[in-house]
């Protein structure tokens, strides 16, 4: 059992220590998708990657049940001191949209901070979108995963291109670390393909 195995098995509760004294820096971040389109994988190998370089981290999903298809939500924060917080997140800083379909039944802009990012699967322009959503006070970006995701992996499931997307928004860890566990949840050929989706999603996302 590797460590993105355990980290998984444990529900993506972890925290250790980091190093060095710097001041503390909480990044809550909330995705949005359906169940089966690896919500929770991303939101888990986000916070592996900042594991590895000394932060504290959680990530788990929202509990309750889930029917392939149906929207689900998962949640990653990424901390420089202990998190005491164990609550869903409310108020997040970055939220990450995997199917844009959702958003006529689900508000993904809720609690969404003032200053806030949100990065959506989609072939609109930002404007576009952020018109959509009536967004004044958030920056909007975009980028086509899905198209992605075909391309490379020969299927619409564009979770890892949107967590291409988000690092370039917001270098919540380096692309190497990233990569690294992406390549340790998928090992071998379909590892090397996720990680030519996120580099080009990574080059690609507009906002």
């Amino acid at each position: 059992m590797n460590f993105i195995d355990r980290f998984s098995y444990n529900h993506g509760r972890i925290l250790l220590p980091m190093s060095g004294g710097c001041a503390n820096l909480l990044n809550e971040i909330r995705w949005h998708g359906r169940a089966g389109q690896g919500v929770i994988t991303v939101s888990r190998l986000l916070a592996y990657a900042a594991l590895v370089e000394g932060k504290y981290v959680q990530a788990f999903p929202e509990f309750g049940p889930e029917r392939i298809g149906a929207p689900i939500r998962g949640f990653t924060r990424i901390s420089d001191e202990p998190i005491e917080i164990h609550s869903q997140v409310y108020t997040p800083d970055t939220v990450v949209v995997l199917d844009s379909t959702i958003m006529k039944t689900v508000n993904v802009t809720d609690g969404l901070t003032n200053g806030g990012r949100i990065i959506i699967n989609s072939k609109k322009e930002p404007t576009e979108m952020k018109n959509e959503l009536g967004l004044t006070n958030a920056s909007v970006y975009t980028v086509d995963g899905t198209r992605i995701a075909l391309d490379i992996l020969g299927k619409p499931v564009a979770n890892t291109a949107m967590l291409g997307a988000l690092l370039k928004v917001s270098p919540l860890t380096s692309l190497d670390n990233l990569i690294r566990a992406t390549l340790e949840r998928f090992p071998g050929p379909l590892g090397a393909k996720n990680e030519k989706v996120m580099r080009i999603a990574y080059g690609e996302v507009k906002g």
